[in-house]
């Protein structure tokens, strides 16, 4: 069985992600675990506090590729030679860069051609609704952005969510405009807009360029749904991302199996629509 893992962040990338014991992060992050249902140590992530121990975690879950990604917001900066370092010279893993044309104006489009061309990173993130100001996906500030993606041939992929601080912001309507603007642009939403994933899923079927990811936040009858929509020849796709270090990898795996997904809808969202996102 091959496995993509669309978000899967080791835990020394940040002190949100549980990178300093002893600290109000690393407390958060626990509690996050237990908040969505990890089974066992809610300190598992510990293990990848180190590069080593990340890469042995992702081989013993048996994914194919693990994708890394980066990030750009008013709160969190993940720089590109950060996600770089820890991506290059591992076949396992694939790396996004983040970046944020309203924080670094023009130099986010140099940053992400840099990416792309010069460094051999995958996608670019960008996260519209967790901006200062908040801004929906269609902010004209982002169509730079969107059409340096088109023009490289690249993904775009897009934070959404109940996590996005205004849930106002987290509304996929706005993505037509962006998926008419950019018809040929791969579009990734985290988190697949959850709670508002039948719009999201009503708009990749008019689209036909969005592509979902159930995590943590969505429910399993959510990500059943989604998935399902595959097997009916719709245009809808989904893949499967896991909210490592929020999460163990292999329970997230096992928890996608369970759903009950008959064997070519499991392909296609473990493996099928990212391996052709990515190209591979």
């Amino acid at each position: 069985m091959k496995v993509i893992d669309l978000r899967c962040r080791p835990a020394f990338l940040h002190d949100f992600f549980g990178a300093t014991p002893g600290t109000p992060e690393y407390e958060t992050a626990r509690w996050l675990n237990r908040r969505v249902g990890t089974r066992g140590s809610d300190e598992h992530f510990t293990r990848s506090h180190t590069q080593d121990g990340f890469l042995a975690e992702v081989r013993e879950a048996g994914l194919t590729k693990a994708v890394v990604v980066g990030r750009h917001t008013p709160a969190q900066h993940l720089p590109i030679e950060l996600i770089h370092r820890i991506t290059h010279g591992h076949d396992e893993l694939l790396g996004i860069a983040g970046v944020d044309p309203v924080i670094q104006g023009r130099a986010a489009v140099d940053e992400a051609e840099r990416a792309i061309r010069e460094l051999g990173l995958a996608g670019i993130d960008i996260e519209p609704g967790f901006g200062s100001p908040a801004r929906h996906v269609d902010d004209p500030a982002y169509f730079p952005i969107y059409e340096v993606c088109a023009q490289l041939g690249v993904p775009v992929f897009l934070m959404t969510g109940p996590t996005t601080p205004d849930p106002r912001f987290n509304d996929p309507a706005p993505l037509a405009n962006v998926a008419r603007a950019f018809p040929q642009l791969p579009i990734v939403c985290y988190h697949g807009w959850w709670p508002n994933m039948a719009q999201a899923i009503g708009l990749a079927f008019a689209t036909r360029t969005s592509t979902s990811c159930p995590t943590c936040t969505c429910s399993s009858l959510a990500a059943r749904a989604m998935s399902r929509r595959q097997t009916a020849s719709w245009p809808t796709s989904s893949c499967s991302a896991r909210p490592t270090p929020f999460r163990p990898i292999r329970q997230s795996i096992d928890d996608f199996l369970a759903l009950g997904l008959n064997a070519s809808a499991l392909d296609k969202a473990l493996y099928g629509n990212a391996a052709r996102l990515f190209r591979l």
